[in-house]
């Protein structure tokens, strides 16, 4: 749907960018609000975000499923206690189908700009849409390439983007990654036709989505090669089949899955307290990952590379119980020395040693800091987004509003991210916060609103200042952060103070245009 007329002046048009768990949860809230003047634009074939796209082997949640799902629709049906990929993507697919979202979906389309027309107050969008996709190279970012791709150009009152900071797969920057003639594909663009079984694997990166997918591969190929940068702290995942008995249950008294999210909620949001209040007290998770290492790994020299010599917590904390014991095999090399080179049959390390590969898999993350915007966004004065995020960070105030850019509003944005509960909550706090920001345009008659620059400058200074006592600037450097060192990827508090502060616009921090 083009968004070409609105079903009345006081009912704006909504451009909603892409359709993971903020763009379906933002549509639904829309939908219940009656504005239908509205439209997902989603570059994929199918909606999910994250849980289309990473399929590797092993894919799935570390938030344990009954928090990780949207308050308004809990699932009586999850099979296990954390969820696994095919199940949440399900999930996902059921609420666009129960709630409506889906015929208002543009598959295989691509918001490629949005520039604001300052004169008119009104986005208009740049799209591309592809008739056809395929996979013609699966590690990089813009892998699907089109065989019939038409361009177009829509108009929106407010544009809302939910594109996501874990959509832009990043590949390692490696001399000769080019030149590698075996197979070569990113976690995040699983190649499932290529055979794995009995060839030699190289894994560089052991990150989140890494210690989920060693364990599958390593019982299948030959030799596994895993080149680790920094080894991650690792904690045992509680994991469990969700018994018929308790499904039961949650579907004939509903209420008692209510009980269980709210007391998984308090249990992980306990654990800021350590996050952001006082990061020494992340010296008992730091016994107890010694602890369950030393339990996992005998070999003390194998022991002594995969021992952090950082607090837990300053990079992400992971969740696995079968990943120590699968490096342990004797078909897993562990490899910390740094990488020199790819050739066209393998890795070669800054010692000279050459590690003969089939295939190479990047298990190396997304591109979240040090990038600019998900796609070209112009604002008052021809401001340039992404070239203001590529100097300064990524900035917001909220995560939402960015000064400048009128009734363009981000959803998990800038400081948004969590690293000890369910981003999905931040989620629903910022879809109220936006159908705030809606009905105050609504209430004042008005056709823009504009977040003020000094409310925007005051928040993130107030922000940073709060950062730099969190367990997340201990020393380390991870994901988080630019390169600089300026972390602007995660919310320094409580998340029911991100709640707390999104529950209403404050109008007086917006400038509002007739």
């Amino acid at each position: 749907m083009p968004l070409s007329s609105p079903d009345s002046p006081a009912m704006p048009r909504i451009a909603i960018v892409g359709s993971g768990f903020a763009g379906i949860g933002m549509a639904i809230r829309l939908l219940r609000m009656g504005i239908t003047p509205l439209a997902l634009y989603e570059a994929g074939d199918d909606i999910g975000g994250t849980w289309r796209d990473n399929t590797y082997p092993g894919a799935a949640c570390d938030v344990p499923s009954h928090l990780y799902s949207f308050s308004f629709e809990p699932n009586p049906a999850w099979t296990r206690a954390y969820g696994q990929q095919a199940e949440i993507l399900e999930y996902l697919r059921h609420c666009a189908r129960k709630y409506g979202v889906e015929p208002f979906v543009r598959l295989r389309t691509r918001v490629v700009a949005a520039r604001y027309d300052e004169q008119r107050g009104v986005w208009k969008l740049d799209l591309q849409t592809q008739d056809h996709q395929s996979d013609a190279h699966p590690y990089t970012h813009t892998d699907r390439q089109d065989t019939a791709q038409t361009t177009e150009t829509v108009e929106a009152d407010v544009v809302i983007c939910a594109a996501g900071p874990l959509s832009r797969p990043a590949l390692p920057q490696i001399e000769g990654l080019d030149r590698f003639e075996g197979k070569l594909f990113h976690s995040a663009r699983w190649d499932h036709a290529w055979p794995l079984d009995g060839k030699r694997v190289a894994v560089i990166g052991t990150g989140a989505s890494a210690i989920q997918f060693v364990p599958q591969i390593q019982p299948r190929v030959a030799h596994l090669a895993l080149f680790q940068r920094t080894p991650p702290w690792i904690l045992p995942k509680p994991d469990h089949p969700v018994s018929p008995r308790a499904q039961w249950l949650f579907r004939r008294l509903p209420f008692t899955q209510r009980l269980v999210r709210s007391a998984i909620y308090w249990r992980l949001e306990s654990r800021a307290i350590a996050f952001v209040v006082s990061p020494k007290l992340m010296k008992y998770p730091r016994q107890f990952g010694l602890g369950y290492l030393a339990r996992k790994v005998k070999d003390s020299q194998l022991r002594a590379k995969l021992t952090p010599d950082y607090l837990p917590g300053c990079k992400r904390i992971l969740l696995s119980s079968d990943y120590y014991p699968a490096v342990t095999q004797p078909n897993v090399d562990v490899i910390t020395t740094g990488i020199r080179e790819v050739v066209a049959d393998g890795v070669v390390t800054v010692d000279g040693a050459h590690h003969r590969a089939d295939a190479i898999i990047c298990g190396t993350g997304f591109h979240v800091n040090d990038v600019g915007a998900p796609f070209d966004v112009t604002g008052v004065g021809c401001a340039d987004l992404g070239a203001a995020w590529l100097r300064d960070g990524p900035e917001a105030y909220l995560g939402t509003s960015i000064a400048g850019f009128p009734n363009f509003f981000m959803m998990v944005g800038p400081n948004t991210g969590l690293g000890h509960n369910s981003m999905i909550y931040m989620i629903e706090s910022q879809v109220r916060y936006i159908a705030d920001c809606i009905r105050a345009l609504k209430r004042r008659g008005a056709r823009t609103m504009d977040v003020r620059a000094d409310v925007q400058r005051d928040f993130n200074a107030r922000l940073q200042q709060t950062l730099a006592h969190t367990v997340w600037q201990t020393g380390c450097h991870s994901w988080y952060q630019t390169r600089s060192g300026k972390n602007t990827s995660i919310w320094p508090g409580f998340t029911f103070s991100f709640r707390r502060r999104t529950r209403r616009v404050r109008e007086s921090e917006y400038r509002f245009t007739a």
